[in-house]
């Protein structure tokens, strides 16, 4: 199996990348958005997360986008300045494959060297034993679980709350 090149995702990504997110919106539970964002949509999301300075990532392997990742706000509001949310979604053919790993690893090395203290993973459906235990491989901490606050086909879906502290976490103050 070839290793794959995980690097800064670019605009050149964003077709394959949309692609990977519309397949997760329509046939899985890890998101809970209920309709593809068209390809706009998607380099709009891009521009905002990079011009705020956020990792932003690809996995490639065997010349085709694999995989994407990358960390955002956590919350809005300037407390939160210290803690992102991260995202991480592969193409179906690529599940089961470590890459989800990989790209999670890089994300957050990435994010503890632009300085932030807490990555928080929301993940849709309690029952995704894949996202979990990438997660808990990294060295995530369950820290709770939403019931039923989601509702897609066809039923009611858990998100699942997990913490890592990057860096020095909480043991110590941020440089402002």
């Amino acid at each position: 199996m070839s290793v794959p090149e995980i690097r800064s995702a670019t605009e050149a990504d964003l077709p394959a990348i949309t692609e990977i997110y519309a397949h997760a919106v329509r046939h899985g539970t890890a998101t809970f958005e209920l309709i593809p964002p068209d390809l706009a949509e998607m380099t709009r999301r891009f521009g905002v997360l990079m011009a705020d300075g956020f990792p932003y990532l690809v996995a490639v392997l065997d010349g085709r986008v694999a995989g994407y990742a990358y960390a955002g706000a956590y919350r809005p509001r300037p407390a939160y300045r210290f803690t992102v949310e991260n995202s991480v979604y592969l193409q179906p053919s690529f599940h089961r494959r470590g890459i989800g790993l990989q790209l999670m690893e890089r994300l957050i090395r990435e994010s503890e060297a632009r300085g932030y203290r807490q990555m928080i993973a929301v993940i849709g459906d309690s029952a995704n034993a894949s996202s979990i235990g990438v997660h808990t491989r990294c060295g995530f901490e369950m820290i709770g679980t939403h019931p039923n606050v989601g509702f897609k086909f066809g039923r009611w879906l858990d998100t699942v709350m997990m913490q890592l502290a990057l860096g020095q976490g909480a043991t110590t103050l941020p440089a402002d």
